[in-house]
Order: structure tokens, then C-alpha cells, then sequence
């Protein structure tokens, strides 16, 4: 069987997977907090995870592989949200406006991750069907002097009750209290406590607990969730590097502490964060982009897939628009070379074997291009599809399109000779520039001119020239 290695965070190195249960390999990721639209650093533990995913079920077999990724439909973001819509006049109790905030954009998520050809996986658990399961667990820690209530509603996890805090992430206390924005208040008996349970006004989302009325802390919910899919100890657990602290580091210690005779998660994965254009994506540079904006703006789902799986996940990701147009060329030369063959009925060895490296996507992928190179389809075809390209879902964006731009071809030929005899290019020039502003690349040699549509598209823009 092919020997899989990764690298765990906590260990800080690749070690072998020797799964729990080898017929059973269960892998979690901390999945949204369903507020508003995925944004593209949300969507790329995503793609890590469902390229992950294809691999466990190509090595271990598609029915001995379990993924659970979950919502966090209750949150203090949810709730602004839905009070933002009230005061603008929405009908309904702030209630519903959460509960409908919540199913509105795990419909969008779902949807924008599909068309990044992500996997749907086993269980999509939300947070607020496992309410009883994070009472049930905050009693426990309680009972055994790992937590506390302060009498107003609060519930908090005594962090030095757990002497192996810091571990994933290396830091002792002291340096993540003087490093990180750590709330302070009264009702904490340390700095670094955080909160378990929280008290719930009348109108917000609540439930009935032995602290009063209220709603759980956010670091709960994903060891009450995981422990009911799994139990004391499952294979794998992942999500972007900035929630390893504080929240996995929370997670492992309110688990391990009221589940001491398991090992919670045996390999942590992390994937590196992303920049657009080589800077940080935010919206005070005007570079934050949720997936449905490039969806909308022309960029295929393969693509964007392609562009993320070109940066190895522990290394920080740019996306730039070169890339794109990149990916877009290579995946439309792959699907020609690939038209109408039937994949071959094994991936490549070498692109099995880069993948099980700690899931080198880029060395795979250097694999594929060797495979194209050879014109050999019926293997490309099989090996892509193990990193999900080349799908029949995601091939929509090549099938649908009819361009017929050999008009503006002959135009801009045309164009071209006439400059080469008036040594006036400024038709040329013109033409060009027209094109390139519609989205369409353009191919110009001795012999003809051609014009490809790109992923950003825009036929309308045409009419200029």
C-alpha cells in the first residue's frame, strides 16, 4: 500500500500516516462561520483538503475514508449581520434573520465550493444541532476542575489547569499572553482563559443550560462535533495556519482534558495564508476578493483550483492575474488533449507518489505536464482527476463557449499588413489595445493572428472596435 507522509504542526515534521483504522480514516477541518461569502483565503483549506481527500480514498478506498468539515452557524458575526438587516427594516425576529443569514450563505458556500470542483464531504455538521453534546462536554470539564462558571452566565476553561498548553504551536504561555490580543476581564481567573459558554439576551440565539440561558463559545463546538463523529481520537485535523492559535490550541486542550484516555488528533495540518498580487488580501487595498467575485468575473472554478494547487499548501499562495491566464492556457491544452478518451484506470505512479509526499501538489503537477508533453491522454486524464481536474463538472467552462472571433482575427491581420508597408502602427496598436481590454489574448506571428478568449471575457467590449 502506498505510504503517505505529512508533516504535523505539533511535531513539526512529516511523519508516516499509520491510520487509527485503516478500513475508518477520519480527517476533520474547521469549516466557516457562516456570515457572509467565502472569501478566496477561506477557500483554499478547502481545495488542500479535498485534494487531501482524493488521495485517502484513492489509497485506502472511497468507502474507509470519513471527512467531516463543519458550520459555525452560531457566532457573535452571525448575529450583526442579521441585526444589520433589522435595523434596515427586514421583517422577522432577529432569530429568524440569523437562522435565514446562516441557510442563505451555507447555500452560497456549498455552491462556490463546488465550483472549485471541491468534494462535498461526509458530514457538514452545524453547530447549533450539537448544543446538548458542548453542554454535556462543559459539565464534564467542569466536574473534573478544568473549567468554571463565574455565576453571570459564564462558563471559561481554565487554561492552567492543562499542563501541555502551547504544544501545537510552541509557545508558552507567558509569550502567547504577551503576543497575542488576549481579552481581559473581571470575571477571568487568568489572562489566558477563554470562554466555554456565554449568556444569550432574549432575542439573540439561545438555549437553556445550567448557567442560564445562552450560547456556546466558539472553541466548543468543534471538539463536541468532533468527538460525536469520531470519538476520543481520530487521524487528522486541519485549517489555515491562523487558527492554530488560539482556537486549536483550545480545541486540543478542552479535549484532551475531558478525554484524557484519547489522543484527540494525531496529525495537525496547517496550510499557509494568502496574498493577492504578492500583497496581504484586505479591503483597505482594494485586493479582497470572495470566490463568487472571480467567479462572476470570469475566472473558471478549474482555474482558480489550478492556480492553488501550483503553491505547496505550507507555503504562502499569490494569486495573480498572470497565474490565472496561465492555468487557464494549460487546462484548455489539457482538455483538447483529453477530449473523448477514457481515463486510464490507475493514476500515474509518480503523481501518487509526489502527492503522498506531504501532498506535493506542485511536484504532481509537474508530473501532469510530462504526461501532456507525452501525449499521453488516457494517463493524464486519470492523474488529473486524482487533484481534481479535468472533471466532467468542471468542464463547462470550455464546452459552453462559442467565440467565433475571426473576424477581429482578419481585422487585426489586416491591420498588421497595412502598418508593415506605412510604418503606422497606430491602427494595430489601437486594435490591440481594444482586445486586451475585452479579456482576449492575443497570439500575433509572421504567419496569422490568433485571439483567445481569457477568464475575465467581455464580448460587449468589443463593439469598440
Amino acid at each position: 500500500m502506498t505510504t503517505i507522509k505529512l508533516h504535523n504542526t505539533r511535531t513539526r515534521g512529516k511523519e508516516v500516516l499509520d491510520p487509527l483504522n485503516p478500513d475508518d480514516v477520519r480527517l476533520y477541518l474547521c469549516g466557516p462561520t457562516v456570515y457572509d461569502r467565502a472569501h478566496l483565503g477561506n477557500a483554499r483549506p478547502v481545495v488542500v483538503f479535498d485534494v487531501l481527500y482524493r488521495l485517502l480514498r484513492h489509497v485506502y478506498g472511497t468507502d474507509h475514508v470519513t471527512y467531516a468539515r463543519n458550520f459555525t452557524d452560531v457566532d457573535d458575526k452571525i448575529n450583526a449581520t442579521a441585526l444589520a438587516r433589522k435595523e434596515a427594516g427586514a421583517p422577522g425576529s432577529l432569530e429568524e434573520l440569523v437562522q435565514e443569514r446562516t441557510e442563505e450563505t451555507i447555500s452560497w458556500y456549498l455552491a462556490d465550493m463546488a465550483e472549485l470542483g471541491a468534494l462535498e464531504p461526509d458530514h457538514m455538521p452545524r453547530a447549533t444541532a450539537y448544543i446538548p453534546q458542548m453542554i454535556a462536554m462543559i459539565e464534564d470539564l467542569i466536574a473534573k476542575g478544568h473549567a468554571y462558571a463565574d455565576g453571570a452566565g459564564h462558563v471559561l476553561f481554565s487554561v492552567k489547569s492543562y499542563k501541555d498548553y502551547g504544544a501545537l504551536s510552541g509557545r508558552s504561555v507567558d509569550d502567547m499572553i504577551a503576543g497575542a490580543r488576549v481579552e481581559v476581564a473581571d470575571n477571568k481567573r487568568d489572562p489566558m482563559d477563554f470562554v466555554l459558554w456565554k449568556p444569550s439576551t432574549d432575542e439573540l440565539p439561545g438555549w437553556d443550560s445550567p448557567w442560564g440561558r445562552g450560547r456556546p463559545g466558539w472553541h466548543i463546538e468543534c471538539s463536541a462535533m468532533s468527538h460525536e463523529l469520531f470519538g476520543d481520537s481520530f487521524d487528522i485535523h486541519g485549517g489555515g495556519n491562523d487558527l492554530m492559535f488560539p482556537h486549536h490550541e483550545n480545541e486540543i486542550a478542552q479535549s484532551c482534558c475531558a478525554h484524557p484516555e484519547g489522543d484527540f488528533a494525531r496529525i495537525w495540518l496547517h496550510n499557509e495564508m494568502l496574498q493577492v498580487e504578492g500583497k496581504k488580501m484586505s479591503k483597505s487595498l482594494g485586493n479582497f476578493f470572495t470566490v463568487r467575485d472571480l467567479l462572476d468575473q470570469g475566472y473558471p472554478g478549474e482555474v482558480i483550483r489550478l492556480v492553488f494547487l501550483q503553491t505547496h499548501y505550507r507555503k504562502p499562495m499569490d494569486w495573480t492575474d498572470k497565474k490565472a491566464k496561465e492555468a487557464e492556457a494549460t487546462l484548455r491544452k489539457w482538455r483538447a488533449l483529453t477530449a473523448g478518451i477514457e481515463p486510464a484506470p490507475i493514476a500515474a505512479a509518480a503523481v501518487i507518489e509526489a502527492l503522498s509526499d506531504d501532498l506535493n501538489t506542485a511536484g504532481a503537477l509537474a508530473e501532469l505536464h510530462k504526461l501532456s508533453s507525452a501525449e499521453t491522454a488516457a494517463d493524464l486524464l486519470a492523474s488529473a482527476r486524482i487533484l481534481g481536474l479535468l472533471t466532467d463538472e468542471l468542464g463547462a467552462w470550455t464546452q459552453d463557449e462559442d467565440h467565433d472571433l475571426s473576424h477581429y482575427e482578419n481585422k487585426l491581420f489586416e491591420a498588421r499588413h497595412l502598418a508593415m508597408e506605412t510604418k503606422n502602427f497606430a491602427e494595430v496598436d489601437r486594435l490591440k489595445s481594444t482586445l486586451l481590454d475585452a479579456g482576449v489574448e492575443v497570439r500575433m506571428s509572421k504567419t496569422g493572428v490568433e485571439l483567445v478568449p481569457g477568464p475575465a471575457f467581455d464580448a460587449s467590449k468589443l463593439d469598440a472596435i
